[in-house]
């Protein structure tokens, strides 16, 4: 009997994070001598490049997210556990499962855990400017946005209102303009008709970037575009202002102190903290440094992509952390283990180098409102959108209805509806202030509350 005619035992490919890389590598991987278990925290696949319409109540968690086993359950030989996973034993293959008694041991293992907010060595600030990289934080930035309104209609102190309508958002890249576009038509749009006692539209949204310019990774001419375009819907700009520290509803600038109900955090990310459990030593952001093929050095059957990798492509150039990046590094490892596996072959150090295709970057800023930058093409405005639309609306996993997430889209778009401003999760021991008036004159206000059949349309 040959080698060839001999069975092989199924090699075993652990794959952990369901995000754009995770989840693309066990689309695209194909081979009846593997078996992949993936493994994630959570039931369900986000995408993330509209998680900020959560946060701002555009959209609703269904309509960006879907369950992994829904988008895999084809895919007889991918088994999904939901778990965390708490270490990574990298010399003896295995995996350590919170819930598992046992390690999961591994011939393959790929990490695309992606990236946590990076608060540059102040982790304090996060319990008063949340950022943007679950549902949670969403859900959590959508109550802090929803009840800073609710409390600002029921107070008389015209501070505290002021106050409560100041919206700062740190952070000029795309998260933190995509976050700045969105409150103020949240707030100018949307809300302007849904209050008496206060005007929304007089909100003020400051946006904060410690450099020269928001969007830097742009063309400076699309940078400025930008920054046009978050001006006409009324959001104040502050450039060259690093944060010097924050506390509750006050952040402190170089040259001056806000004051304001909600504070978000958009000024960047770092890797997974579970990178640091390789020990190995990773990048000034935690990131998993990996050769050309998206392989550790040290471990040539281990392979990071997405954001928590770090690496220069077969052509030099930093590949950049997006989801189409994500994407295609897991289309490259799942060629490469696809490869050895069939051909029955010893790890080689002659694997082809990873290239990244650089298909543009886009930044929205509001409706009909974007800039994109694809090569030489630079696009502005309407037609800008029309292509973020049309991206994202291809690169949305496992929506087997596109067309119909496409009508949802266009129905919120012409219609300026935010069915998802609801303000769930209250617990007992929240308290609305009393309205501060009169005696006198409150028989008044409340007939006159009812006869505007007053509501906050949440």
């Amino acid at each position: 009997m040959s080698l060839l005619d001999k069975p092989i035992r199924k090699k075993r490919i652990v794959v952990l994070g369901a995000g754009f890389a995770g989840l693309t590598f066990c689309r695209r991987f194909r081979s009846e001598f593997a078996e992949i278990i993936l493994i994630d925290r959570q039931n369900h696949h986000l995408f993330q490049p509209l998680l900020y319409q959560v946060a701002t109540a555009g959209l609703s968690m269904p309509e960006i997210s879907r369950p992994i086993r829904s988008i895999l359950s084809r895919r007889k030989n991918v088994t999904v556990l939901m778990d965390e996973v708490t270490g990574i034993d990298a010399e003896n293959k295995q995996v350590i499962l919170k819930a598992q008694k046992e390690p999961l041991a591994f011939d393959y293992l790929v990490i695309g855990l992606g990236a946590q907010n990076d608060y540059f060595g102040h982790p304090e600030w996060e319990a008063h400017a949340p950022g943007l990289k679950s549902l949670d934080d969403a859900i959590r930035i959508r109550q802090n946005l929803l009840l800073a309104f609710e409390q600002a209609e029921i107070t008389e102190d015209p501070e505290t209102q002021r106050r409560l309508l100041t919206i700062a958002v740190i952070g000029g890249g795309p998260t933190g303009v995509e976050l700045a576009g969105a409150c103020a038509e949240l707030a100018r749009v949307i809300l302007r008709r849904d209050f008496r006692r206060i005007d929304p539209e007089k909100t003020k949204i400051i946006l904060i970037e410690a450099g020269d310019r928001i969007l830097s990774a742009f063309d400076p001419e699309l940078s400025a575009e930008a920054e046009k375009q978050l001006r006409r819907l009324g959001v104040n700009i502050l450039k060259n202002e690093p944060v010097q520290s924050i506390s509750k509803e006050q952040v402190v600038l170089k040259d001056l102190t806000i004051q304001a109900g909600t504070i978000l955090w958009g000024a960047g990310v770092r890797g997974n903290p579970l990178a640091a459990k390789l020990g190995i030593e990773l990048d000034s952001k935690g990131r998993i440094p990996v050769r050309a093929d998206c392989s550790l050095n040290q471990h040539r059957n281990i392979f990071a992509v997405g954001d928590i990798a770090t690496l220069k492509d077969g052509l030099g150039q930093p590949v950049p952390t997006v989801s189409p990046a994500a994407m295609q590094m897991a289309n490259h490892v799942a060629r490469i283990i696809r490869d050895e596996i069939e051909c029955r072959t010893q790890i080689t150090h002659n694997r082809p180098s990873f290239v990244y295709n650089n298909k543009g970057s886009m930044a929205t800023i509001g409706r009909a409102a974007a800039i994109a930058q694809m090569g030489r093409l630079k696009l502005k405005g309407y037609p800008a959108w029309l292509a973020w639309l049309f991206v994202h609306l291809i690169f949305l996993i496992g929506f087997r209805n596109k067309a119909f997430v496409l009508l949802q889209w266009a129905w919120s778009y012409f219609t300026y509806g935010s069915g998802s401003r609801v303000i769930s999760g209250m617990d007992k021991t929240f308290r609305i202030k009393p309205f501060a008036v009169n005696p006198a004159s409150r028989v008044d206000e409340l007939a006159q509350m009812e006869n505007q059949n007053t509501g906050s349309g949440i």
